[in-house]
């Protein structure tokens, strides 16, 4: 396996006793170097699309969803994909049950590549039976297979025949929805699976699959090897209480929760722009211990304001659902945040009218790329100071 696979994965397959070998290359080239290993050894290599043994195992996937919808077929079964062997090996299932009689359909298939690595797609768009090879640029190491050769042809084949689609997710999609999972399903997924159901919503926000219709998603792996990519570096708080395992005294235990309290300041940021977000709260992480929320809009800002009550909220002005303006002013309805400082950043001009709307209601308005982004961030903090100051 390449050396870019997680070391957790490694160790998982060496622990169900395979012999690993590392290779320091990308999937294409690693797949390379096994061909000539295989030879030299003489041993048996798995062609993937082209190994009756990949397909044959990967159809029982077929076999256990039909089983556990009540000897039914799904309207879809989505997947997210590197070489493409997976749907190819489910379609087999799917057909095979179908063959005997014991589904009605074969459901559409939905194949879900990383964008930084997406000859798939790339090809689909572009109606072409071929894929050309990409050199791939994803954090989703697990799916960076840049030439998937004869899969994808397979894979376009059965689209056409039975109906389908082939989309792609940014990799900050993917790592969105691996967190909507977690918190709503408790369900801890590994990337291949959060690009899938990125996919999933992207597919029923464009229409492409309807609200009606019963829709499988591979879900496999955890959470592991991505939780940096994730949650960031500042995602815990310690607090030190003693060196041995003995019941802390309680004036020490007092001592630190007074030391957690001073140390830790949340910051909420609203804005749907996540990489403006991404760069705020990496410069705030890198002046003090701050723990830093990010909602894509107001609604869900709302939601994380009530939910963490945070020292200070820093909000976009226009957002698609609620605006800055409605934002601020259901924020100042409710009790429990209404006393929260806010800060205003708007990338239009502001109006006199407007400027009077959030008057006496917000700490401070700047104007999108009229500082810094490093000064903004001192500003932010200078407005976080004072009330703590106060």
């Amino acid at each position: 396996m390449t050396s870019l696979v997680p070391q957790e994965k490694l160790r998982e397959a060496a622990l169900f006793g395979a012999e690993v070998i590392r290779v320091s290359g990308n999937y294409d080239q690693t797949k390379q170097i096994a061909s000539q290993f295989a030879q030299r050894k003489h041993l048996l290599l798995d062609r993937g699309a082209s190994s009756i043994p990949s397909r044959e195992s990967m159809k029982t996937i077929a076999y256990e969803i039909v089983e556990q919808l009540g000897w039914r077929a799904p309207d879809w079964y989505i997947q997210a994909v590197s070489g493409g062997m997976g749907p190819i090996g489910v379609y087999q299932g799917f057909k095979e049950l179908f063959d005997m009689g014991l589904i009605h359909r074969i459901p559409k298939i939905a194949v879900i590549q990383a964008e930084g690595c997406s000859p798939m797609i790339q090809a689909f768009k572009a109606g072409k039976d071929t894929a050309d090879a990409v050199v791939p640029d994803t954090r989703i190491i697990i799916l960076s297979t840049g030439d998937p050769g004869k899969s994808y042809t397979y894979l376009w084949n059965i689209i056409q025949k039975y109906g389908g689609t082939m989309e792609s997710v940014t990799d900050a999609e993917a790592f969105d929805a691996m967190r909507s999972l977690a918190k709503s399903e408790g369900m801890a997924v590994e990337p291949a699976t959060s690009v899938a159901f990125a996919g999933l919503e992207k597919l029923l926000r464009n229409g492409t699959i309807s609200k009606e219709e019963t829709v499988v998603v591979n879900c496999t792996g955890h959470t592991f090897p991505v939780e940096k990519h994730v949650l960031g570096d500042q995602w815990a708080v310690d607090v030190h209480l003693s060196k041995d395992q003995s019941p802390a005294p309680q004036e020490g235990l007092q001592a630190a929760l007074e030391n957690l309290d001073e140390k830790v300041t949340t910051v909420l940021l609203v804005d749907d722009n996540a990489d403006d977000a991404l760069l705020i709260r990496r410069l705030l992480e890198g002046k003090k211990s701050y723990r830093v929320h990010h909602a894509k809009d107001g609604w869900e800002g709302l939601a994380m304001a009530r939910q963490h009550l945070p020292d200070l909220i820093v909000s976009d002005l226009t957002m698609p659902g609620i605006d800055g303006f409605g934002f601020v002013e259901e924020l100042k309805l409710d009790p429990r945040t209404k006393d929260i400082p806010i800060v205003i950043v708007s990338a239009k001009d502001i109006t006199l009218e407007e400027r009077n709307r959030l008057n006496g209601r917000i700490e401070a308005l700047y104007q999108k790329g009229s500082l810094p982004t490093r000064k903004f961030v001192d500003k932010v903090i200078n407005v976080i100071e004072d009330k703590n100051g106060a």
